[in-house]
């Protein structure tokens, strides 16, 4: 009997110390809610600046039109004071005359269906709870995952645990001066396997390294995700960096750095219309140089200036680049490859209509001209799964046809 009531007794203590446990774990949890709750109202009051007038977009967006001085750039210290420059002060030879006058509308935006962004504004996207609610953290919300861009040399095999979930199909062009680049990149919309995956394409101006965690990255192209957008529509987008990716960068105007001056063009914001297989195609000019009088990186998209990112936010960027990449990624979190396709869906050997391209790339070099890359080499960690070639003729200058389907018979 007295056995039998030790038993119980032990029995009831062990009940109400895992009761006391589970009770325990769920008051951390439901402070840790409320603590990200609180985390991410801060967040979107920063973000988020007064608009003079708003836009609601077909596809669900929300576009403030923020005087241009209010805007996130001037969040950061070292451009609270700076004087906005509408223009460059200097055309390299054979680039493309430029709008700085507000007054052309080179990309269609769903947007714009509805309405203009007055003088003096700029167009930015409205960040909303749910776009911060599918972020991992409201801390890194808006980054990108550290360690995510192709490099040659992490394809060691005692490097791969850096490259799990991403997959690259790109052309490169590196250790040599560069101040710039241009590129025409194809248009497409990639339908995503799964919520978490995301496919783009896009060029990437580089300097310094991983192992010093003083990479500098400016990255401009279009992307779908979910994650960060909510749906699956193509999006024009930017990025950078100066300490690869650990705490410093983001996309589109999600943090101070770039200064828009466009009151047209949202980014971030939908883009159309996109390439259909066998059918119509459709691109968009991307031209990223460095002003060699005012330092700043100018980004244009067609004949049309979108802003810059001051020289003076980068470490190395604020000398040169050495090294460009333009290409395809697709990334998801599954340790798994997915049939989430780069591009248009199909392998590089298909050709026009029917791959993916990047057609006219030029480098601005050390001289500021522009010129064809001269040292271009091919990146693609798994050509199975999505592939990249290049050539070049007279009327496309050099160019690269990449992408492919994901998971298929022939890839793992």
């Amino acid at each position: 009997m007295a056995a039998a009531r030790a038993c119980f007794v032990v029995f009831v203590v062990v009940v109400v110390f895992l009761f006391l446990n589970r009770a325990e774990a769920a008051g951390r949890t439901a402070g840790w809610s409320v603590q990200r709750r609180q985390q991410m109202h801060s967040l979107l009051k920063r973000l988020n600046k007064k608009p003079v007038t708003s836009i609601e977009s077909p596809d669900g967006d929300i576009i403030d039109c923020v005087h241009i001085s209010k805007q996130p750039a001037f969040d950061h210290p070292f451009i609270k004071y700076h004087a906005i420059q509408m223009c460059p002060s200097y055309l390299p030879e054979g680039m493309p005359e430029v709008a700085c006058d507000q007054s052309t509308k080179p990309i269609t935006q769903m947007w714009h269906q509805n309405g203009k962004c007055p003088d003096h504004t700029i167009p930015i996207r409205r960040i909303k709870e749910e776009d911060v609610l599918r972020a991992k953290s409201v801390k890194r919300y808006g980054m990108k995952r550290p360690r995510s861009i192709p490099n040659p040399m992490s394809f060691d095999n005692n490097k791969t645990s850096i490259l799990t979930g991403h997959q690259w199909a790109v052309a490169s062009s590196e250790d040599d001066i560069y101040y710039g680049t241009n590129a025409t990149i194809n248009l497409w919309q990639p339908t995503l396997e799964r919520p978490n995956d995301f496919s783009l394409a896009q060029l990437w101006i580089k300097a310094g390294s991983y192992n010093n965690l003083d990479l500098n990255t400016i990255e401009a192209g279009w992307q779908v995700s979910q994650d960060i957008y909510g749906d699956n529509n193509t999006r024009i987008f930017i990025y950078w960096t100066r300490d690869a990716y650990q705490t410093t960068g983001c996309y589109n105007l999600r943090c101070s750095g770039f200064i828009q001056t466009s009151n047209q063009i949202a980014i971030g914001g939908s883009i159309s219309p996109v390439s259909i297989y066998n059918g119509s195609q459709y691109d968009i000019n991307i031209y990223i140089r460095k002003d060699p009088k005012d330092g700043n990186w100018w980004l244009q998209l067609n004949s049309y200036v979108l802003g810059y990112w001051p020289g003076f936010i980068f470490s190395h960027l604020a000398d040169n680049a050495s090294s460009i990449n333009w290409g395809g990624e697709v990334y998801s979190p599954d340790a798994n490859q997915t049939t989430t396709p780069m591009g248009s869906g199909h392998f590089p050997e298909e050709g026009f209509g029917k791959a993916s391209y990047i057609k006219n790339i030029q480098v601005l070099d050390s001289s500021n001209n522009l010129k064809s890359p001269s040292n271009i080499s091919l990146i693609a960690r798994q050509p199975n799964c999505y592939n990249v070639l290049n050539s070049n003729n007279s009327d496309w200058g050099t160019y690269i046809y990449f992408g492919g389907p994901g998971k298929n018979p022939n890839c793992p």
